[in-house]
């Protein structure tokens, strides 16, 4: 039964926090033959349990869907991820620092994974190579200190080299961000100037590459309560807090509707958000890691669907 649960688990796609929703971009060609109304969604879904020695609970999934028409796209996409582990914790009720009985081993329960993304965003199509945008974003990630995080983009889009089988694209515009912090203090508002290359490309029938990086940093003087690693108050002012993500995924059809990805994505937060943790000393706010990367392999279907206007 064991060996029948253990296969099973391996089965089940295991799918982190989707990516970034900044990551997306719109391409002229999704809208160019459209004469009516088109019409795409993606779900995806993984879950992980396990009890006796090791107590995990790990579930996550993600839903994007698209609606073209003429020159225009509407996309909204969200995905979460949570994570919660049992360990066995000393509780010493006799003050002596060891283990004496079984009574004095109880189960402390932790999330070490706890993130949301969502994002709508519109693209209008000026011309085959250029198009305007507009999005709105929210997300969470209470590992990193960011207990609510809202904003929005806008911006100039341009596909910058074209081919049968691969496209590049660049775009810059604006960002903010408002951001509510896990850590008791102020809110902080963020305006930063964005810019970003993506590339997509056929290896062979059936199999794509994605990759792209986005590179923002801020505009505005930030009031920040948090110390940097060597103990010295963290710097908010214009270009301290630059923020890189990257990503690079390869996906390769199964099926008609079918098809598995694996991804690697990268997230470099100059001026992080304060460590989520209890018992610090007054004045003592340490910052959360600069580095954070997600790897993941899934299984994604698609639905699609037309209609005339």
């Amino acid at each position: 039964m064991r060996r029948l649960v253990f296969a099973s688990v391996l089965l089940i796609p295991c799918v982190a926090a989707a990516g970034d929703p900044k990551f997306e971009y719109g391409k002229a060609d999704e809208v160019k033959d459209v004469k009516g109304v088109e019409w795409k969604a993606t779900a995806e879904a993984g879950l992980v349990f396990t009890t006796g020695n090791s107590e995990t609970t790990t579930a996550s999934g993600g839903i994007k869907a698209s609606r073209k028409s003429n020159n225009n796209k509407l996309a909204i996409e969200a995905s979460g991820a949570y994570a919660k582990s049992g360990l066995l914790v000393l509780l010493d009720k006799n003050g002596n620092g060891t283990v004496d009985d079984e009574s004095e081993l109880v189960s402390a329960q932790t999330i070490t994974a706890e993130t949301l993304a969502s994002k709508l965003r519109y693209d209008r199509f000026l011309s085959e190579l250029n198009s305007l945008f507009i999005a709105a974003l929210a997300s969470r990630d209470t590992p990193a200190g960011k207990e609510v995080v809202l904003g929005g983009q806008l911006g100039y889009s341009r596909s910058l080299r074209k081919t049968k089988t691969s496209l590049t694209l660049g775009e810059f515009g604006y960002d903010y961000s408002h951001e509510d912090l896990v850590a008791p203090g102020p809110s902080i508002s963020i305006h930063s100037a964005r810019a970003f290359l993506g590339h997509h490309a056929t290896m062979t029938e059936g199999a794509d590459v994605d990759a792209s990086v986005e590179v923002l940093t801020n505009l505005n003087s930030e009031k920040l309560t948090t110390m940097t690693r060597d103990g010295k108050p963290a710097d908010g002012g214009p270009f301290q807090d630059t923020r890189i993500n990257a990503k690079l995924a390869i996906s390769a059809k199964i099926g008609a509707n079918l098809a598995f990805q694996s991804s690697l994505e990268v997230k470099y937060d100059r001026r992080p958000g304060p460590l989520p943790v209890k018992n610090l000393a007054m004045g003592f706010t340490p910052e959360a890691d600069n580095l954070d990367t997600i790897m993941k392999a899934s299984f994604i279907y698609t639905f699609v669907g037309k209609a005339d206007k």
